[in-house]
């Protein structure tokens, strides 16, 4: 239905209730505004009682936007760089009612705009020659998709594409030795661990998982399962993140230590118990399967503990592990968002997490302490308090910190991989008109303020902006704002817009699209909080909790 027929019916049926009498003067039609008139202004909460960090939104003027917090938050601007906070103009929000044409086909303000998404086969993309910044270099760039290492390989070395994602460790030295391709390594700031949930016996006695980790030898895994550059975890969070490895290094593999500790808890000769975990290649666990049966060998090799493996569909498994739901052993594993040790600390080991089991308030206290401080310096004592609580507690293993790689051409010059974000292709060079790259699997859907997986937010980077952006180098730099300047606590945000930037379509940016983008994501009261999955995942967790939800 065209939109004028659609107006036009709308006014033949007022006409018609008029003359029914279904209207008097007393108690005349509101009109409903139109998506052309859509210009949101401000969204808040009723109070900070919900428990977010965000209270209120609001457009000061055309080009400044101000963010009031609950509470501080000094990863503020790490997060704004993140693609699920990107911006889209408000009246195509509004046009979409924040769903259907918007999860095909999204707009931006990238130096790529979206031409076709052929399902099942690519998406391409072509250069947007009104981009407000430098322009890309590539005039037309190509997404396609292989789940096979292999056969991803396969298309570069033949020519059909540029980059390719994820190359094995046997794979490294093939490409190593190609003369026509390069490796692009990527030192993705992650973590592999062993999880046990202390709801659940034995694992709710303190001995029995100190002598998992102490019964576990994880350099083992790390030589025989990952690529070379891995290392073994002395702490939760990658050392490169600053703040992250203060405190205490994790303890060392020790057999006898393992064994005598779990006499002393009753289980001299062991247990039975299970090991869960999904047939999902991640970079922290690019060998899920070869891993997941390496536990159970050094389990029953190392303490006689008889564990069966027990594969999970991915999602049944995600949903059921951070509930706290699984009775056993679980590999699982996090890939950072943004560069803080809020990222990884807060999300895993915070009061309102079951995936453990019982939260440990030695663990979340001084981490939430260290959350409403900005200079690091002040946050280092926090968490080496909360690092040394978590290796005398061990509601976990941390494993392995992986390294990764993708491989390119060598002719492709400018390749870029940065270890937050996706690889910028706005920047590459491949000698030619058109750019092709080569991912895991392909997108969800286009709208990523409402996905989560790495396939769907690569694609949508390409498009989308936000008020900042990741270099190539992982640290964020200004993009759709100016800047954004804190007051002394940081609970409130002010953030001054770049003037003159147009969307894809040819609208010009301005503060009430970051209204209307950020109230859809985080405001389930929006009319637009519509979305793919329904979830918000990244603006329910990185802003603890949607605002306005509605009691059941």
């Amino acid at each position: 239905m065209s939109k004028k027929f659609f107006y036009l019916l709308i006014a033949l049926l007022m006409v018609g209730a008029l003359a029914l009498g279904a209207c008097t003067p007393a108690d005349e039609p509101t009109e409903e505004p139109s998506e052309d008139a859509y210009r949101p202004e401000s969204f808040s909460a009723e109070s900070c009682d919900y428990g977010g960090k965000v209270l209120k939104v609001s457009a000061l003027d055309e080009y400044t936007v101000e963010f009031q917090l609950c509470k501080p938050d000094p990863a503020f601007i790490a997060k704004m760089a993140f693609t699920p906070f990107a911006i889209q103009p408000s009246e195509y929000i509004a046009e979409t009612g924040g769903g259907n044409a918007i999860l095909e086909a999204p707009i931006g303000t990238g130096a790529y705009k979206l031409e076709a998404w052929n399902r099942g086969d690519s998406i391409v993309y072509t250069k947007f020659d009104d981009y407000w910044g430098d322009p890309a270099i590539a005039d037309t760039l190509v997404f396609r998709w292989s789940t096979e290492s292999a056969a991803r390989l396969l298309e570069l070395q033949s020519g059909t594409v540029d980059y390719i994602t994820n190359i094995t460790e046997e794979d490294i030295a093939v490409v190593e030795d190609d003369p026509d391709l390069q490796v692009v390594p990527l030192p993705a700031p992650n973590i592999l661990y062993i999880a046990m949930t202390n709801t659940f016996e034995p694992f709710d006695q303190l001995d029995v998982r100190k002598a998992i980790a102490l019964g576990i030898d994880r350099q083992r895994i790390v030589d025989n399962f990952y690529p070379s550059g891995s290392e073994v975890a002395s702490h939760f969070t990658p050392c490169a993140i600053p703040g992250g490895c203060e405190g205490e290094s994790w303890y060392d593999f020790d057999v006898a230590a393992a064994q005598a500790l779990l006499a002393d808890a009753g289980f001299p000769d062991g247990f039975e118990t299970s090991i869960y975990y999904r047939d999902v290649y991640r970079d922290y666990l690019p060998r899920p399967g070869d891993v997941a049966v390496e536990l159970q060998t050094q389990l029953k090799e190392n303490l006689n503990i008889d564990a069966d493996v027990i594969v999970m569909e991915s999602g049944e498994f995600i949903d059921e592990s951070n509930q706290g739901n699984l009775d056993g052993i679980y590999l699982l594993g996090w890939t950072g968002d943004y560069p803080h040790p809020t990222n990884f600390l807060d999300f895993h080991f915070s009061a309102d997490n079951p995936q453990f089991g019982d939260p440990f308030p030695e663990i979340y206290e001084p981490l939430e302490a260290a959350s409403q401080l900005s200079v690091v310096a002040d946050t280092l004592p926090y968490y080496e308090e909360a690092n040394n609580a978590i290796k005398e507690l061990v509601p976990m293993v941390p494993v392995v910190h992986s390294t990764n790689a993708y491989a390119a051409k060598a002719s492709l010059l400018n390749v870029n991989n940065p270890p937050f974000g996706s690889p910028i292709m706005r920047l590459m060079d491949p000698g030619k008109d058109t750019l092709v790259f080569m991912q895991n699997a392909e997108p969800i859907s286009l709208y990523c303020a409402d996905e989560t997986d790495g396939e769907s937010l690569s694609a949508c980077q390409q498009v989308l902006e936000a008020l900042y952006r990741y270099d190539a180098n992982g640290a964020a730099e200004p993009a759709l704002a100016k800047e954004c300047v804190a007051n002394d606590d940081l609970t409130v945000w002010t953030c001054t817009l770049q003037e003159g930037v147009k969307f894809h379509d040819g609208s010009m940016f301005d503060a009430y699209d970051v209204i209307a983008s950020f109230g859809a994501g985080i405001d389930a009261s929006n009319p637009y909080h519509v979305g793919n999955t329904g979830a918000w995942d990244y603006y329910s967790y990185l802003w603890d909790g949607l605002m306005n939800v509605p009691e059941e």
